[in-house]
């Protein structure tokens, strides 16, 4: 599985535009109003030759009424707890304030290697003010700017050397092929794998959402030996409601990123749908092989 990064910190301190760089591409919008981003962003990045997940969250803040912030945070705190390296970005411009040292003291408690990322830092002026952050109490910090990219390289060295170096699984040491069953909740993935393995392993019923974690099995039968991987149904982001379905998400994004073939079931008694579509072009976007299963076509008429 790949490692993850977070990019956390208050509201407008350069985040999304940090997230933008990474990835080499514009996904995350970029504005000077606080909030813009709500929904954690995902997207891939590739740095001497090591590929990672990246996640974009909004800007972390306490004690608020508001119902979107409120939200926001608990958005964070998923990213945290998945994660594998957490950046944590500041403003050199602003100095520390009281919402860095909260978000600081959330990020002590973490078991996890946290980098200080001090943004807008363009000038020998600001360099010098950077050493401020030294204060939060969380190490090493880097000097960057994400709008020109100044520094952004020895960040990255930084953040790939802090992977956990026994990240390999026994599912990636083998040198089989690896087929991952994708699609939407319901459409009968689990009765698909049952029924290629010959075993009751995974839970069926019509409840969408019952399968939460990928779950990986040899197949070896009749002449073929290649790894199955049955998935967590995927929704559309907006309807992704609650902790566990989060992570189930991300595990099936993460298998989606380890198979060699992904077979994406359809539901003859729905049709194509928006969202079988959007799983199509995830599949097409991360260049892997595509088959279409279409199930329950002894349903329709």
């Amino acid at each position: 599985m790949s490692n993850i990064v977070a990019i956390v910190g208050r509201p407008n301190v350069g985040k999304s535009t940090l997230f933008n760089r990474m990835i080499e591409e514009r996904s995350a919008i970029v504005d000077d109003v606080s909030g813009v981003t709500r929904d954690r962003n995902y997207g891939k990045c590739e740095w001497n030759g090591i590929e990672f997940s990246v996640i974009d969250t909004g800007g972390y803040v306490i004690n608020s009424t508001d119902v979107f912030e409120e939200e926001i945070k608990k958005q964070v705190l998923l990213a945290i707890d998945e994660a594998d390296v957490i950046l944590f970005v500041v403003d050199v411009e602003i100095g520390i304030t009281d919402l860095d040292e909260a978000v600081a003291q959330l990020l002590r408690k973490q078991k996890k290697p946290v980098v200080v990322v001090v943004n807008k830092v363009d000038n020998h002026d600001r360099a010098n003010q950077a050493f401020e952050f030294y204060n939060l109490g969380l190490g090493e910090i880097y000097c960057i700017s994400s709008i020109n990219g100044s520094g952004t390289g020895d960040l990255l060295d930084a953040a790939v050397k802090l992977f956990p170096k026994n990240e390999s699984i026994v599912v990636e040491e083998l040198d089989i092929p690896k087929f991952a069953i994708i699609g939407r909740p319901n459409v009968g993935k689990s009765t698909l794998f049952n029924t290629l393995t010959d075993e009751q392993r995974h839970i069926v019923t019509d409840v969408a959402g019952t399968t939460r974690d990928s779950v990986h099995t040899r197949y070896n039968k009749f002449g073929y030996d290649f790894i199955l991987t049955d998935t967590a149904g995927l929704r559309k982001k907006g309807k992704v409601t609650d902790n566990i379905e989060f992570y189930s998400v991300m595990r099936s994004i993460r298998a989606i990123e380890m198979a060699d073939v992904c077979l994406l079931m359809l539901d003859a008694t729905r049709g194509l749908e928006a969202q079988d579509v959007n799983i199509f072009n995830l599949v097409l976007k991360k260049k892997k092989v595509i088959v279409i299963l279409v199930n329950k076509w002894d349903l329709v008429e």
